[in-house]
């Protein structure tokens, strides 16, 4: 999983326990590579946002839930709130269709930098314009649901996967 906000509720309303840090790559925002937003040279990813708002540049939203979404509207949040327009797309896909969709339609997205770099050489045209910020990092982890309140799983065998995942070997 890769929205801790949401994986810390998880455990505090007794859902789940034992969660663990597993890895973490970050986010970037992709866009077209002549940049009609002016993107490039801004300072934190809210201010990419921002200026991509401002321009009334297509961008387009996974739209979906995922954590790549919850991020997103995050960093919408921070700026004023979610956008809407004929600018702002909303896809309900995954995020090799969004950077898809984001190449066809000459927009903005934020995406996961694993994803890019598997798809970066079918997206001509596209790059990524904003990344480093800390507010781009992406952490996943690993939870194993609370066997209080789900008696009928496996929990040893949860545990088993936690501790193989985050051991030198699993990593």
């Amino acid at each position: 999983v890769h929205d801790r906000k949401a994986e810390d509720r998880f455990v505090e309303q007794g859902f789940g326990v034992n969660r663990r840090d597993v890895m973490h790559n970050d986010f970037v925002i992709i866009g077209p590579a002549d940049d009609p937003a002016r993107i490039a040279d801004a300072k934190t990813a809210s201010e990419a946002f921002a200026r991509i708002a401002a321009a009334g540049a297509v961008f387009v939203s996974r739209g979906d839930k995922s954590g790549t979404n919850v991020k997103e509207l995050d960093l919408w949040a921070r700026i004023g709130g979610k956008p809407s327009g004929k600018w702002y797309k909303e896809a309900g896909q995954g995020m090799g269709a969004v950077l898809t969709m984001s190449r066809d339609l000459r927009a903005y997205t934020l995406a996961d930098r694993g994803t890019w770099i598997a798809m970066e050489s079918k997206l001509g045209g596209m790059a990524v314009l904003s990344e480093g910020d800390i507010d781009l990092f992406n952490s996943y982890g690993v939870i194993a649901v609370n066997p209080a309140k789900y008696p009928g799983r496996n929990y040893m065998a949860a545990m088993q996967y936690i501790a193989w995942i985050t051991s030198v070997e699993g990593q």
